[in-house]
C-alpha cells in the first residue's frame, strides 16, 4: 500500500490508519522540507569546505563581495545581510582574519566603529567560491523546469513573507 510514497508519505499513511480523524497535509509539506533543507546542507556544504570554509564563512564573504565597492561592511550590517546571527559575525570575521580574507577597520568619522572588509585575496577566493556555489545550486534545481523554479520561488517568498522571515 505504501508502494510509489516517499518517506514523509508513509508517515502519513501511518498516521492516517492510526488516526484518520487527523489532517495531515501540512504535515507532508513541513516534513518534506525538513527532510529537504537537510539534504541541500549536505550537497551545499562540500563546495565550501572545498575552499576551507563554513558555510558562515563563505555567507560573510558573499555579503561583503555583493555589498559593492569598497566590499566593506560594519558587523551590523553584516549580521543584517547575512544568514547567520549578529553574535555569530564576531566569530566569523575573527576566523576570516586569521585567514587573511578579511580585515576590521576604522571607521573614519567615527573611530569607535570597524567596518569587515574583504581583502584582495579574500576577493578572489569569493568569487571563484561563488560560481561554484551558484553551478551547485543550479545542478540541484535541473529536475524542474524555468516555470516550476519560478513558481516555486514564488511560493517560498509568498511563505516566508507571511511568516516575517
Amino acid at each position: 500500500m505504501s508502494e510509489g510514497l516517499d518517506h514523509v508519505g508513509r508517515i502519513q499513511q501511518q498516521w492516517s490508519r492510526e488516526r484518520p480523524d487527523l489532517d495531515t497535509r501540512a504535515m507532508g509539506v513541513i516534513g518534506r522540507l525538513h527532510r529537504l533543507a537537510n539534504a541541500l546542507h549536505a550537497e551545499l556544504r562540500p563546495v565550501f569546505e572545498a575552499a576551507g570554509l563554513s558555510d558562515g564563512d563563505f555567507d560573510v564573504l558573499a555579503a561583503l563581495r555583493r555589498s559593492g565597492q569598497p566590499f566593506a561592511l560594519t558587523p551590523g550590517q553584516l549580521a543584517e545581510s547575512t544568514m547567520i546571527t549578529s553574535g555569530t559575525v564576531t566569530k566569523r570575521v575573527d576566523r576570516l582574519a586569521a585567514s587573511g580574507l578579511v580585515t576590521r577597520e576604522r571607521v573614519e568619522h567615527d573611530g569607535r566603529v570597524r567596518r569587515i572588509a574583504l581583502t584582495s585575496e579574500g576577493l578572489v577566493l569569493v568569487e571563484e567560491v561563488v560560481e561554484r556555489h551558484v553551478a551547485n545550486e543550479d545542478r540541484l534545481l535541473e529536475g524542474f523546469s524555468d516555470i516550476e523554479r519560478a513558481r516555486l520561488a514564488r511560493l517560498l517568498t509568498q511563505w516566508t513573507t507571511s511568516l516575517g522571515i
